[in-house]
């Protein structure tokens, strides 16, 4: 059921669903018909508490679209804005596809307008758009070699509408990723900071990843990471330009086409609930 302003802000609270696409967990918020948006810093720091909150990786809000069927914002568990969010943009796009009666979408986010597709066997397709592999628009903090960056374990800088470390590996089990994670997240190289994504070939065009998110930490899936895992394994002559992508939480098919890079895997709509107006209150 889609959500309007009656459901929305009821005065029980307002309400939301958890959603997962591959184990990549959000919150999601459908504001569309209301005045504006809801969601504040201080609101998605509470919301991404597990213990205190609801908890998920990303926060993905529905507005209502400019010349698109709907418009999204994303947060960090951590309270920081997001640039992107590829699994988010497949469940949120699945939702609004089965309360339009469509099996298509486009949305617009920070990057653009996007495009979505819903599959016959039920998965959904995001285009995510070109990669960004100019050192100014990762962003990188100054012109390097975006392919080959001067840190340990030679990795390679791309943006997906949020910048990404690639590193590829002997064994992606065997790194250290709670240790390493934040240590490449916040290297000065990366202004905005940074994911960073392990990756081990494991056949061919095939690989298994292992991904910090910026403002998250480890997190089960990350599509904008698998975007940029492929287009970093294409570009150093790794792989073809489909390549599947083995994650923690389920797997994640890549597709660098001409007119984009398109992400396709699972979705799943988990629960809805509503947040209290005492929870609300407490946290403008």
């Amino acid at each position: 059921m889609t959500m309007n302003k009656s459901t929305q802000t009821a005065i029980n609270g307002l309400r939301f669903m958890k959603m997962h696409g591959a184990g990549n967990d959000f919150v999601v918020i459908d504001s569309r018909g209301l005045a504006g948006a809801v969601v504040t810093p201080a609101l998605a720091l509470a919301l991404g508490d597990r213990n205190r909150g609801v908890g998920f990786d990303q926060l993905a809000e529905i507005r209502d679209g400019d010349g698109a069927d709907f418009t999204l914002d994303f947060w960090n568990n951590d309270g920081t804005r997001a640039g992107a969010c590829g699994n988010a943009t497949r469940c949120v796009s699945d939702y609004v596809m089965a309360g339009l009666g469509l099996d298509a979408v486009r949305l617009t986010t920070s990057r653009g307008g996007l495009a979505a597709v819903r599959l016959p066997d039920g998965r959904v397709s995001v285009n995510m758009g070109a990669p960004q592999l100019d050192w100014a628009e990762v962003p990188l903090a100054h012109a390097l070699d975006t392919l080959h960056l001067p840190l340990p374990g030679d990795p390679a800088a791309v943006g997906m509408g949020n910048p990404h470390c690639v590193f590829f590996v002997a064994d992606a089990e065997a790194i250290d990723l709670p240790g390493l994670g934040p240590r490449f997240e916040h290297d000065p190289l990366y202004p905005q900071r940074t994911n960073v994504e392990f990756a081990s070939l494991t056949g061919p065009d095939r690989f298994r990843m292992r991904v910090w998110e910026r403002g998250a930490g480890i997190t089960l899936a990350c599509g904008s990471g698998a975007c940029a895992t492929a287009v970093a394994a294409h570009l150093r002559g790794l792989t073809g330009r489909r390549v599947t992508l083995d994650l923690d939480g389920g797997v994640l098919e890549i597709d660098w086409r001409d007119d984009g890079v398109w992400m396709t895997g699972p979705t799943a709509h988990v629960f809805d609930g509503w947040l209290t107006p005492e929870f609300l209150a407490a946290h403008p």
